[in-house]
């Protein structure tokens, strides 16, 4: 066999992993579609708190963002805008949380941290990506983690918006996009 096949062979697995993950996810659950309530064990600045999509969209839409694992480069950059923004969303009505089935005993920390999330929204713990799954925000090559995939769900339980994407760079542009388009609507 010549010289490059062996070394092609050998680097195919590598290339194929490395696409995977840098190959944006497709999030299944459409616009429109009925979006899973469920309940949470999250933390908030540090503390311990439950959190409930069914009674947080109560009062408007909700961003739930989907995240691999807390304290990793890409969903610590997230959290960053995330937190940076939030007071947008607020003024738009909308609530937003973070989902998480990776490292979570880095959770509370990570929650409360100035770099990170700031305190300003609460993160929620997701062991075996029970949650994850049932929005099909799984990640591919790690199945017990969750994918980076942002939802927009409305007061009425429907999906508004849906972005997966695993760059952290665009998930606060597309889904504040989406909650000032509901807000356009509703006013």
């Amino acid at each position: 066999m010549p010289r490059h096949f062996g070394f092609l062979a050998s680097t195919l697995p590598a290339v194929a992993l490395a696409a995977a993950f840098g190959a944006p996810a497709q999030a299944a659950l459409a616009p429109g579609a009925q979006a899973p309530d469920f309940k949470a064990q999250a933390f908030l600045a540090g503390k311990p708190t439950q959190f409930s999509l069914a009674e947080a969209r109560k009062t408007g839409p909700v961003v739930v963002y989907f995240f691999p694992a807390a304290e990793t480069a890409g969903c610590n950059l997230e959290a960053r805008l995330f937190a940076e923004a939030v007071d947008e969303f607020k003024k738009n009505g909308a609530k937003v949380i973070g989902v998480t089935a990776g490292n979570l005993d880095k959770l509370q920390a990570f929650s409360a941290d100035t770099e990170k999330c700031s305190g300003k929204f609460p993160v929620a713990a997701d062991p075996g990506a029970k949650i994850a799954k049932d929005y099909d925000a799984t990640l591919a090559v790690r199945p017990g983690w969750s994918s980076r995939t942002s939802y927009v769900i409305g007061p009425d339980g429907k999906v508004l918006h849906a972005y997966s994407a695993m760059s952290p760079n665009d998930h606060v542009a597309e889904t504040l996009e989406a909650v000032k388009a509901w807000k356009a609507a509703h006013r």
